[in-house]
């Protein structure tokens, strides 16, 4: 007599919907796949971005008593110039005034929000991008993303 070891009967898989609701939910989840991997991004060949950005400057008027101004949305143009980025700010409606005497590379910055230069004390100094302005601010020609930090202080 010979025996075979015993197995165990499979039963029929069995899912929990009929065969037509199947057949519906697995071409709905394809749907979908499809769908959002061809609703990313869109780029055309040789055009990178369609829409160009807006390009700006950030302006930061620093009063040297633990209060600041910052100007953040400054749309930047060509031949820009820190005067200009000045002027811009203060046609906001919470702008800044300032005065300045000359013009082109002799134009001097006297104050800021009547807040004036004092001559051998605190004075009225702009960096751009970390770097100190080394000429008048009517003629530095700023970039777009460039910060320009106007501080009132002693020259350091």
């Amino acid at each position: 007599m010979h025996l075979s070891p015993c197995r165990p009967r499979r039963q029929p898989v069995s899912f929990p919907f009929p065969a037509s609701s199947r057949t519906h939910l697995i071409h709905s989840l394809a749907f979908l796949i499809v769908f959002f991997i061809d609703a990313g991004p869109k780029v055309t060949q040789g055009q990178e971005n369609p829409a160009p950005k807006t390009r700006t400057v950030l302006l930061i008027i620093d009063f040297g008593d633990h209060f600041q101004k910052h100007f953040t949305g400054i749309t930047w143009s060509q031949k820009m110039t820190v005067k200009d980025v000045l002027q811009a700010a203060s046609k906001h409606p919470r702008g800044i005034r300032f005065e300045y005497r000359g013009k082109g590379k002799t134009a001097f910055l006297i104050s800021i929000d009547k807040l004036k230069n004092e001559g051998r004390g605190r004075n009225w100094v702009y960096r751009v991008n970390k770097k100190l302005g080394d000429r008048s601010f009517a003629d530095f020609t700023v970039q777009p993303g460039d910060t320009i930090l106007w501080t009132f202080g002693k020259y350091r």
